[in-house]
Formats: structure tokens, sequence, C-alpha cells
């Protein structure tokens, strides 16, 4: 079958792909801002820990409940419409921190970002199932989080050079010009392609039109709820470490905001290579004849032995093999939520992509509003960081657990196939 996007050459795919995923490092620089720059804020503001929780959870509740309703957007829309509207919302929602002089305009600044760039993850998802071949789609997923850890590396080196010239604000109102200078790059690289054939890069509307109706259909299915399940478990020990790593290098190393910043790039290093190295390894192993429920699997279950040693960290008393632990975690998470995404792009139809993208990313929000609201109880009454280390350290195995209980046999579907033949 031929596709929509086969006449787009390879260099042209690639350079579409990287500006995306460069708009997907400014989409989600409030997340490392708000950490990095948390003592800033909680001195303006009188916030405790809880407080802080809080706002991270109202930040998750918000992109969790956008998440039922941009995958179905970005199905309906297509990736190229998807990513003008987008980019345009989300760099907006982030420059309105700037006017925020209360908590509650931070907490409308951060609902609005919520809600806006829920958008990013169906459109990476359905981007990728529509512009890559299948057995190139685990490499793809593993270059994106590369240079989204790229991006998180700069940014405990940037954000508080930032600050200390422009303000938390300041930081934050960045990060929306950026995302608007990577829309005008997508603009200029797409230029023609939609005169060419509109379904050429959004090819679901024109194709498969009775399966962007509605949910039903995929809360039906049993993959769904793997997928979801597992991403739900997997996502809370993600969450809690972007909100939290921070903190807790503050308060058992004493480290200050400027002395976070090498141990935060050696975390989110190891986020980039574990990404890298998990769609490389899957790409290779598909390559050599590898069946896709022996490749999605294997890199799972190694992942979650990966991070299974976390609460260890709690024993070592100096300070770098901590950090190395850290960035070994991180990669773990990757590769077990790389293969969680393209086992999404092998048994989903490409014209449900999106949806089943959102629900899995609306379960994995909602595993951040439970872990951010849980950790800041739990550190304001003294129990410290033994429950959620061990908590973190099981999550993984219990969500390859769940997705094999629900999922046994992974086999691609027709309609999956055929996206980028």
């Amino acid at each position: 079958m031929t596709s929509p996007t086969s006449h787009i050459s390879t260099r042209l795919r690639w350079s579409l792909f990287t500006v995306l995923c460069i708009a997907g490092v400014f989409n989600a620089m409030d997340r490392p801002i708000i950490a990095i720059l948390k003592p800033d804020m909680m001195a303006d503001f009188g916030w405790t820990d809880s407080d802080f929780g809080d706002l991270a959870a109202v930040t998750q509740f918000s992109a969790a409940f956008a998440f039922l309703f941009t995958g179905w957007l970005v199905d309906r829309l297509g990736v190229h419409r998807s990513m003008q509207l987008g980019a345009s919302a989300w760099s907006l929602a982030a420059m309105a921190h700037g006017w925020a002089m209360t908590t509650w305009q931070v907490v409308a600044a951060r609902v609005g970002l919520g809600v806006t760039e829920a958008v990013q993850t169906p459109l990476t998802i359905k981007t990728v199932a529509t512009l890559f071949e299948p057995d190139r789609r685990s490499l793809a997923f593993g270059f994106a989080t590369l240079l989204a850890g790229a991006g998180t590396i700069a940014m405990p080196f940037v954000i508080p050079a930032l600050a200390l010239a422009v303000g938390w604000r300041g930081a934050l109102v960045a990060g929306g010009i950026g995302g608007f200078i990577s829309l005008l790059a997508w603009m200029w690289l797409a230029r023609g392609l939609h005169q060419l054939r509109q379904s050429t890069i959004e090819p679901v509307e024109n194709t498969v039109a009775e399966d962007t109706s509605g949910y039903g259909p995929i809360l039906r299915n049993r993959r769904t709820w793997a997928i979801v399940g597992a991403k739900a478990l997997s996502d809370m020990t993600w969450w809690f470490i972007n909100f939290w790593l921070a903190d807790y290098y503050r308060k058992e190393f004493g480290l200050t905001t400027l002395e976070l910043a090498v141990p935060l790039a050696i975390a989110f290093a190891g986020s980039g290579l574990g990404a890298l190295l998990a769609g490389w390894v899957s790409t290779r192993l598909l390559e050599r004849g590898w069946s896709v429920n022996r490749v999605r699997k294997t890199v799972m279950l190694v992942s979650a032995l990966v991070v299974a040693p976390l609460p260890l960290v709690l024993e070592l008393n100096s300070f770098w093999p901590v950090a190395i632990m850290m960035g070994v975690v991180m990669a773990g998470h990757q590769g077990f939520s790389l293969s969680i995404f393209s086992t999404i792009t092998d048994v989903v139809p490409n014209a449900k992509v999106g949806r089943v993208t959102s629900f899995g990313a609306f379960m994995g929000n909602m595993g951040g509003v439970a872990i951010s609201l849980v950790t800041g109880r739990v550190l304001d009454a003294g129990l410290g960081f033994v429950p959620l280390f061990v908590f973190a350290a099981t999550s993984y195995l219990v969500a390859l657990a769940w997705f094999q209980w629900l999922l046994p046999d992974i086999a691609r579907d027709k309609g999956a196939l055929a996206a980028a033949d």
C-alpha cells in the first residue's frame, strides 16, 4: 500500500520531526523551571512543600483533563494543523507566566499551560506513525527523547542564568518565544506540502474518517487498558523524579540552585541516552528477525530491572554515585516508556493513534497528580524519601506484569503498518 507520505524525502522527514522535537523541548521547559527555581517561587509566595505539591498536581490534572480531548483533536486535524494550533497555544500560555503576580495568577497560568501542552504527546506519536515505517519508529522515539534530554540537560545551566537576568517569570516567557520560533521553522519546512495534497502530512481524515468519532471503541479494547495501565504506573515515578529530584538534592546534600546544574544534567543525560539506546536496540533486534512481542517486552523488562535498585541511593554517602545512579534510573524509565509508545504504533490503527496516546497520557498525568499530592504530604509529615523511592523501584515491574496480563502477545495491526509503507 502506498502511503500519502511516501514521496517525502528521508531528509525532510527527519527535518520536520527534529523541529517538532525542539518545539517539544520548549513545551516542557516549565517543569524543570518550576523544580529548579522552587526556592525563589516559595520565597515570593510563601509556599510550603504541600503547596508546591498542590501546584504540581494542578498542572498535572489540567494536562490530564486536556488529554481526553487533544488526542481526538490531533486525529481530526492531522499533524500539520495540530502543530500550528498546539505550538501557538502552549507558547502563549508559557508567556502568560510573565504577568503572574499572585498565587492564583500562577495557578491560572499553570492550568493554561497544562491544557495546551497536552497537544505535544499525541502530536509526536502521530507524527512518528505518519512519517516513519514501523521498524524505524523505535529509533525515531529514541531520537526524540535524546533531543528532549539534551534540552533538559542544558536547562539547569541556562535557567539560573535566565532567572538571574530576567527572573523566573522571564525564564518561562523565553520558553514561549522559543516555541514560536520552532513553529516558524516548521512552517518553512512544510511549505508546499499541504498544497500538493492535504493528506501528505495529515492522512487520517481522508482515509479512515469513521475511526475519528470518539473514545467508545478504544475504551472497549484490552490493548488500550494494557497500554494506559502501564503508562500510569510508570509515569508516577517519572513525574516524581521530575518535580522532586532537585528538592531531594537540596535536602540531602545541601546543594544551591547553581550547584544543581551538573547533577540534574547527569540525570537527564541518562534519560536521553537511555531512550536512544533502547530505540537503537529495538530497531536492530527487529531487523534481526525478533518478533515485536519479544522486542518490546525484553526492553521493558531490562528497563524495569535497571530502575529496581533505586532505594540503594539512600544508603550512599557520596554524592556523585547518587547522581550517576539517578541517571541510570532515568535511562531505565525512558527505555520502558519508549516501548509503550512503540507498542501504540504497533497495535493501534493510525486513525486512532492520537486518542490512544492521549488516553495513556491522561492516565500517566493522573498518576503524576497522585504522586505530587502524596509526596508533598509525606515530606511534610517527616517521613523522608524512603517510602517514595521504594514505590518508584517497584512501579515498573508492576506495570510490566499488568501489561503482560492484558496484552500477552503484541502483533502489528494492518492499519498501523499502512501509514508509512
